[in-house]
Parts: structure tokens; C-alpha cells; sequence
């Protein structure tokens, strides 16, 4: 069993969307960026939505720059492998979600990505969310959820997420 530690999160101060994971993978953690692992759909997913490419630098300025900010439900917790569902609960340790939503007053939704990260968002996160800012969960962009084609993925997370800054 590994102790996996997350980073900080990935965001400017006018961020509209917060997109949440549950806890960076072993390829995530050991390059240190949020989905890494090349065959996470989440980078594809930005690239079809909001054309980010380019370096893992260059695609992080580009979400901020969307409004999107990244982050995770979970700071700590010990996990085998990089399965969600080898993720302890014991040793769960959650980020400080109600300060983030505290600090950025252009926030207007909470996007899960997968239902591993919305179930640790209820158990372990007390947030006190403006009632101008929802939830919603979308299907995992994860290679471990094969469940629905790439396709379908992105439809759905197309309607989700805020429209593109003009």
C-alpha cells in the first residue's frame, strides 16, 4: 500500500468551473501534472471543448484561461495501485474545498469527474457553496472507466461546462 499525495490545485482567481478528481494516479503523481496517464481522456476532453494543446505548462494556462480550475477531493490517502477503488478511507485526507470556494467568487459549478470523486465529495467534504454554485457528476475520464466510449464522454461533458471566454 503507497501513500499517494495530491498536488495544489490548478486555478485562477476567476475560475467559473472546478473540476475535482478524487486523488492523482502513480503516473500523475510520479510527473508530477493532473491526468497524465496517456490514455486519461480528460486532456482530449479540454482539446475538443476549448482547443488546449501544447505542453502540460502551455494546457494548464489554457484552462485557466477557459475559467476551469482543477483539483482534487482528496489531499492524502494511502492507495495500491492507482485504482479509486483501492483508495483507503481510513487514511483519507480532503483538501480544503469550502476555503477554495470561498476565494473565488466567479464559481458557478463543481464538475466530478467520475462517481469515485463525487461519493468522497459527499463523505468527506462540509462545504458551505454559495447557492449561485452547483454540482455535477460526469462520467470519468479515467482508462479504468471503459464503460462509455470516448464519444459519449465528451457529449456529456461538452454540456456541462461553461461555454468558452470569447
Amino acid at each position: 500500500m503507497g501513500h499517494s499525495e495530491g498536488f495544489p490545485p490548478v486555478a485562477r482567481s476567476d475560475a467559473r468551473a472546478l473540476v475535482l478528481g478524487s486523488l492523482p494516479g502513480r503516473q500523475s503523481i510520479a510527473k508530477q501534472q493532473y491526468y497524465a496517464h496517456p490514455r486519461n481522456a480528460f486532456w482530449k476532453i479540454m482539446q475538443d471543448i476549448y482547443g488546449i494543446d501544447g505542453d502540460y505548462a502551455a494546457r494548464c494556462g489554457a484552462l485557466v484561461d477557459a475559467g476551469i480550475a482543477l483539483w482534487d477531493v482528496l489531499h492524502a490517502s494511502v492507495r495500491a495501485g492507482s485504482l479509486d477503488a483501492n483508495i483507503d478511507l481510513g487514511t483519507a485526507v480532503a483538501n480544503d474545498l469550502d476555503s477554495f470556494v470561498q476565494a473565488h467568487e466567479n464559481l458557478e459549478l463543481i464538475v466530478f469527474n467520475g462517481k469515485k470523486a463525487e461519493s468522497l465529495f459527499r463523505r468527506f467534504v462540509s462545504i458551505e457553496c454559495r447557492e449561485t454554485v452547483s454540482t455535477k457528476a460526469l462520467p470519468s475520464t479515467s482508462p479504468a472507466y471503459a464503460a462509455m466510449a470516448y464519444e459519449g464522454k465528451l457529449k456529456l461533458w461538452r454540456a456541462a461546462l461553461p461555454r468558452a471566454r470569447q
